[in-house]
């Protein structure tokens, strides 16, 4: 019996209220045999009674529990996952744990766990289970031995292990842009190899915001340091593209650069790509080179960059100049280089334009395309709160009344504050696309955080109410903290009375059980949850030509994090199944922009 890849996963509840202590993790361990020890027990178990002595069994869809005269029955109204029952095993403290054709569920009274895939088992086929005092499982599959460990870890401790894994693997070039890896053998990260993304600037971007929001949390200079190289690899982005035989405009930032030492893109991003790209969107962007080569001749820079891009850079900017540029150098460095990109989109009409003289696909602000072109009509709203978030930026950095007068012209004259009222054009929770949910509320925090006008300032938090009310189902502490951070204590009043906008709810156990429950292992493993009984599917209507494999639990929430694969929070949490072959390892960013987010606003206290 083989067990081949090892898993570390967080659990716990919060303690009173944002004081967040130890709490168990789950790990999975590689084994070859169980321990001797343990005892699986012969042929299937349907029935057991638990430490607390409530007598559990299992019943065509459904688990009965009963404790005395008392008979609770749990079924997927309840929360039940799946009901193909193989076996039952008691744990520790009235734990059980029930075994299926298609994984295992964890169930300690009032939360469900559900444990499928190359994650967390050998084999999905669960024959018997057999737990240990401290809460440890073993599971014999139709392919072997499994166990699921459990260890006692902190917030803390887990960011340490993310940071230290992007340290080892996650660095790109010398300006260490972070990124996923990608692995010789699955789920084997002791060989890899790395690759640029279209997103390099977003994605250091976040991971440095991480560690701006680390530094003004905690003092740390290691973070200082870390947030220091990222504004270094976002500043690159933006001096590569300067000279060389296609020079873009001042203040163009590339997508991602790979050293010239190595294949040259331009083989793969060919016109013939283009061409067929062009078909599928009919403003897709034809440009040669795509890769041009720096002034230096070191360098391929990619061109086309998009508003997320933008999106990322100025969220980081703002921190870094507010959280960790502290002597004058330092602050001078991030004034040049946002004024440079501001300077860029006032000089192009609003527009991030390329080395071709054309705009980029998605680098479009200017009034007469989001207001009178139906082409952009969808990203009216979008694209309107991005501009004016850049303007705000670069005018609290800089000081200049240049971006203050551009930044008015667009509301006084184009009524892009009106724009920014309705910022998510879809159907509600479940539809639209999250990649601009993380732009949007990435915009939305700095953009509340640096308006001092009272009647804007007033538009924007209840658009950012409207917009958070809707990403509430999907338990992103990210979207909870931004929002939390900036809007807790205000209110919209008008004809019908004054609104509180703070949050409600369980925002922040949610966040806070994500943050925990966030897995350690990064791999990109498949797993499968449209089998599920616990499942409600998504209106068909939320998602145009998507009408199957998207649901929620209930509840009316999106499955946990540790039952779906999570790379950035641009992911989607409606999709049931997810995940690849084991082959790409991904990073830990996600996971410390929240949770030092949290530190700083004090949402968590360690």
């Amino acid at each position: 019996m083989r067990y081949v890849l090892s898993l570390l996963f967080v659990l716990g509840t919060v303690e009173a209220g944002v004081r967040v202590g130890t709490f168990e993790q789950e790990m999975r361990r590689v084994v070859t045999v169980a321990d001797p020890d343990v005892r699986f027990p012969e042929g299937p178990i349907f029935e057991v009674t638990d430490s607390r002595g409530r007598r559990w069994s299992l019943r065509t869809g459904a688990v009965e529990c009963r404790d005395g005269a008392l008979l609770k029955v749990y079924t997927a109204t309840e929360g039940l996952p799946y009901d193909d029952f193989t076996t039952i095993a008691a744990g520790e403290n009235g734990v059980i744990w029930i075994g299926t054709h298609k994984g295992a569920i964890r169930f300690d009274g009032s939360t469900w766990e559900y444990r499928q895939g190359p994650r967390w088992l050998p084999d999905d086929d669960v024959r018997a289970i057999a737990v240990q005092p401290n809460g440890n499982a073993w599971f014999a599959t139709a392919k072997g031995v499994g166990l699921i460990e459990r260890r006692p870890m902190t917030l803390v401790e887990k960011a340490k292990f993310f940071e230290d894994e992007i340290d080892r693997r996650h660095r790109r070039t010398q300006y260490g842009y972070v990124l996923d890896v990608r692995l010789k053998r699955p789920g084997d990260a002791s060989e890899w190899t790395q690759h640029d993304s279209d997103n390099d600037g977003l994605w250091t971007g976040m991971y440095g915001a991480g560690e701006c929001f680390a530094y003004a949390a905690t003092g740390d200079p290691m973070a200082k340091k870390r947030a220091t190289a990222a504004f270094e690899a976002l500043r690159f982005l933006g001096t590569v593209t300067q000279g060389g035989p296609h020079p873009a405009p001042p203040g163009f930032v590339a997508r991602a650069v790979l050293p010239t030492s190595g294949p040259d893109p331009n083989k793969s991003d060919s016109r013939q790509r283009d061409e067929r790209k062009r078909r599928e969107d009919g403003l897709w962007k034809t440009i040669s080179p795509r890769w041009p080569v720096s002034a230096d001749g070191k360098w391929y820079w990619k061109t086309d960059t998009s508003s997320d891009e933008l999106d990322g850079h100025f969220f980081f900017y703002a921190l870094y100049y507010d959280f960790v540029a502290s002597t004058q150098a330092e602050k001078r460095a991030v004034r040049e280089h946002v004024s440079s990109i501001a300077d860029h989109l006032i000089d192009h009409n609003f527009r991030l334009v390329d080395h071709d003289g054309q705009p980029t696909r998605w680098g479009v602000f200017n009034p007469e395309s989001l207001n009178r072109d139906p082409n952009w009509w969808s990203e009216r709203s979008l694209n309107s709160l991005s501009i004016l978030a850049y303007l705000k930026v670069a005018e609290h950095i800089t000081g200049s009344t240049k971006y203050r007068d551009a930044y008015r012209n667009l509301i006084d004259r184009h009524s892009y504050d009106a724009n920014v009222l309705i910022p998510k054009t879809n159907a509600g929770p479940g539809s639209g696309n999250q990649s601009d949910d993380e732009m949007a509320i990435m915009g939305f925090y700095n953009l509340v955080r640096y308006e001092t006008d009272p009647v804007l300032l007033s538009k924007y938090t209840l658009a950012f109410s409207n917009y958070w009310t809707m990403e509430r189902p999907e338990l992103n502490p990210l979207f909870n903290f931004l929002y939390a951070g900036v809007n807790s204590g205000t209110h919209f009043s008008d004809a019908f009375g004054t609104r509180d906008l703070s949050p409600k709810g369980e925002w922040l156990e949610e966040s806070l059980d994500t943050l925990k429950r966030y897995p350690l292992d990064r791999v990109s493993w498949r797993l499968t949850n449209s089998h599920r009984k616990d499942i409600v599917p998504l209106q068909r209507y939320k998602r145009e030509g998507e009408s199957t494999g998207l649901g929620y639990r209930n509840n009316g929430k999106v499955l946990p994090i540790d039952e779906r694969l999570v790379d950035k929070w641009n992911h989607d949490p409606w999709q049931l199944d997810q995940g690849r072959d084991g082959t790409e390892l991904a990073d830990g960013a996600s996971f410390l922009l929240p949770y030092y987010l949290g530190l700083y606003h004090k949402f968590i206290q360690e």
